[in-house]
């Protein structure tokens, strides 16, 4: 079995949710999902999101949950095919109720990023990067120190 990762996210609303992370490209199991508490959303086939009410979430977790609007309790990283991909998943982020670029656009040649927020304030950040690109820049900064 290939490792994966699953991340658990609490949600306000776990309908409104659905429909946003389907408009960034996340399909709902229905096997793992229950309406009202939880939502299983696969983002690819190693990346699950799981939609949890905020309810449900506490029944996981000694510690309160974090305010996302308030304060930072993760930033979750998403690789993209390319430049246009990052764009098209932050715009449709905003589309779908989230909030685009959250910070500034990132772009060093080699990677290229931007960031957004889900309605619940997560926030993640989708990035291309050319591997040999950045390799070569990372081996150039090496040579020059």
């Amino acid at each position: 079995m290939a490792k994966m990762i699953f991340v658990n996210l609490p949600v306000k609303d776990v309908e409104a949710s659905i429909a946003f992370y389907q408009a960034i490209g996340a399909t709902k199991d229905e096997r793992f999902s229950q309406p009202g508490k939880a939502a299983s959303m696969q983002f690819s086939d190693t990346i699950v999101f799981m939609l949890l009410s905020h309810d449900f979430f506490a029944g996981f977790s000694p510690k309160p949950i974090a305010d996302a609007h308030q304060s930072t309790e993760v930033l979750l990283c998403l690789s993209q095919d390319s430049r246009e991909a990052v764009d098209a998943i932050t715009e449709a982020a905003a589309t779908a109720g989230g909030k685009a670029d959250i910070r500034p656009p990132q772009d060093h040649g080699f990677m290229y990023g931007r960031s957004f927020e889900d309605p619940d304030g997560h926030i993640f950040e989708p990035m291309y990067m050319d591997l040999d690109a950045a390799l070569a820049a990372m081996g150039s900064q090496i040579q020059a120190a």
